[in-house]
């Protein structure tokens, strides 16, 4: 039994290793999603080894009465599909600032949070240097409520479209 265990493993391994591909170096643009209104990210990928990268997130979020920034930081591991395409997965955090100006709320409201996420996803590498990704980022906020307004949500769906340039 602990022979078959092993062997299973070792050819897990084995999968794995065959499917890493070089990631890009670098690769910058945009990330465009919807979580709880729609906004844009600046993202920046940093390639860390063959398998594994960082991904840095600065972006906004407007939705009717709430505007909101953040800044995300993601330690992804990266899978190659076929030809082009890989898959990826990750894990990470970031902090944020929202302000909300609306019914219930007598002055502007606002305060700051800490979040964790993860993130899933496939993605596109053209011949050239271009990138197209699509993702999903479930979000845990943590932080300032506000008094005035009991609909504050601590869960947050991101999915979102990305375009990148790479070097």
């Amino acid at each position: 039994m602990k022979k078959i265990i092993l062997s299973a493993f070792m050819l897990m391994g084995l999968a794995f290793s065959a499917q890493a591909q070089d990631i890009s170096k670098n690769a910058l643009g945009l990330r465009l999603g919807d979580n709880d209104g729609f906004g844009g990210e600046i993202s920046y990928q940093r390639g860390l080894s063959k398998e594994n990268r960082l991904e840095l997130d600065l972006g906004w979020r407007n939705s009717e009465n709430i505007d909101a920034f953040k800044l995300v930081g993601l330690y992804q591991w990266v899978w190659n599909i076929d030809g082009g395409f890989n898959w990826y997965a990750g894990v990470g955090g970031g902090v944020g600032s929202w302000s909300y100006d609306g019914p219930g709320s007598a002055d502007p409201d606002g305060g700051t949070f800490l979040l964790a996420a993860g993130d899933v996803g496939i993605e596109y590498n053209f011949d050239i240097p271009l990138q197209l990704a699509l993702d999903f980022r479930p979000e845990l906020y943590f932080g300032d409520n506000r008094k005035d307004f009991d609909n504050y949500d601590s869960f947050g769906p991101d999915i979102a479209l990305s375009i990148r340039y790479r070097w």
